[in-house]
């Protein structure tokens, strides 16, 4: 971990003072610090970690600032292409760090292997033979990575659901599901559950009399979850004239909004993921799968609802949230790209359940920054401010140039490449 993640003026910085500011902060090497160069993957690299490679793509990577979580200080590295991601998390960290910053917990590793049946003449009877062969089955399993008890894993039970697909209009089927709990360490575990799975498929068959279908890993992640608070005072929440209990309100009324309307609960969900995409990418681990399990445990009652929670209570604004996070810190790109070793380098080296309860906080926060701005000055001003850098830059604006002209676009409260332009003209103009 970091000796602190305040850097005061950070992004009033160069690129080059940024690197070595982080650097001493974190201890990192020069091997460390090239890891972020363009190209420090290389074509080669990228040959070994997918099939057609033709080059890379890059994406800019950020530093979060300011986390303070269960009581150290983090520096959180963000890949983002979305202006003012970055800022806003920073920002509200800021904010939450005088309030004590987050607490976090998180659930062991453990992933759900599911191994599908189907064609059973007497589904119930299958069942109870299942059921009655689950210790034969566990003995089977857990031979398939002896090494991982070694490593603090290894299976943690099964068990039996009957799945009825009844869509309407259609003939209903019945099935048995088999379900495995492997606890996949720091790992994010997929191989590891998909070859549980093959092995099983065999005496499955044999036990139930019907076929396998499939035998894959669940991203519903509802075993491995990641948790994160934090309370604030009314008074840190004050934003120019509106005092901070206004905000605190509305920032609660937001919430309930989300909660009880599906269509409002996806922005606010995408404002969560925001923050865990982005330090899933920089840290090697699968976004993908960690935003299908986010969005299914959403809708985990029937209903799609908000991630995150805020209420008013004692003085504070109190945030939570709770989500599956099913990342690893050793295996996959961990191990083959420059750029996620410097970044876990950065974080202090976690391990998995850290990790996952960082990203946690990280989401939190994105969820405070984009409700505060939606209940104070309107989340489009702030993200167009930083979205300026983008248009001055692309209306010709030197870099040297591109904060005067941002300037005048801020003067103007005028945001348009037309006005970038403007400003570019009147700037040299005046010099």
């Amino acid at each position: 971990m970091a000796a602190s993640s305040r850097f005061p003026g950070f992004y009033r910085l160069g690129v080059a003072e940024r690197r070595a500011r982080l650097a001493r902060a974190a201890s990192l090497d020069p091997a460390d610090i090239a890891a972020f160069d363009p190209g420090a993957l290389g074509v080669e690299g990228a040959d070994l970690m997918v099939e057609n490679a033709v080059g890379t793509f890059e994406l800019p990577l950020g530093i979060g600032l300011n986390m303070r979580v269960d009581g150290r200080d983090v520096l959180v590295p963000m890949v983002v292409e979305e202006p003012s991601v970055v800022a806003a998390a920073s920002h509200m960290a800021k904010l939450v760090r005088e309030a004590g910053g987050f607490h976090t917990e998180a659930d062991r590793s453990v992933m759900i292997g599911q191994v599908q049946v189907w064609g059973l003449d007497d589904p119930e009877a299958a069942r109870r033979r299942l059921e009655a062969a689950l210790d034969e089955l566990a003995t089977l399993a857990r031979r398939v990575h002896p090494a991982l008890e070694r490593h603090g894993g290894g299976l943690r039970g099964m068990s039996v659901r009957a799945v009825r697909y009844d869509e309407p209009g259609q003939a209903v089927e019945d099935m048995l599901v088999l379900h495995f709990y492997l606890d996949c360490a720091d790992a994010m575990g997929a191989n590891m559950v998909n070859t549980v799975a093959e092995r099983l498929a065999g005496p499955v068959e044999r036990i139930t009399g019907g076929r396998v279908g499939l035998r894959i890993l669940s991203n519903l992640a509802s075993r491995r979850m990641a948790r994160a608070r934090c309370a604030i005072p009314y008074a840190l929440l004050d934003a120019g004239e509106v005092p901070g209990r206004e905000v605190a309100e509305g920032i609660a009324r937001a919430y309930r909004f989300a909660w009880a309307d599906p269509w409002r609960a996806a922005t606010h969900n995408k404002g969560v993921m925001n923050g865990i995409d982005a330090v899933a990418l920089a840290t090697g681990n699968d976004w993908r799968a960690i935003e299908a399990g986010a969005h299914a445990w959403a809708a985990r009652d029937g209903r799609y609802r908000t991630l995150t929670r805020w209420v008013c209570e004692d003085g504070a604004l109190h945030g939570s949230i709770e989500v599956p996070m099913q990342v690893g810190t050793v295996g996959g790109a961990t191990r083959r790209h420059p750029t996620v070793r410097t970044n876990l380098k950065l974080l202090g080296d976690p391990d998995a359940r850290t990790l996952a309860g960082i990203m946690a906080a990280v989401g939190l926060t994105q969820n405070l920054a984009a409700l505060r701005a939606l209940v104070t000055e309107g989340i489009q001003r702030g993200h167009m401010r930083l979205h300026a850098r983008r248009v001055a830059a692309e209306a010709g604006a030197r870099p040297d140039e591109v904060e005067a002209v941002v300037a005048r676009m801020a003067e103007a409260d005028d945001w348009s490449a037309d006005a970038a332009r403007a400003a570019l003209a009147a700037l040299r103009s005046a010099g």
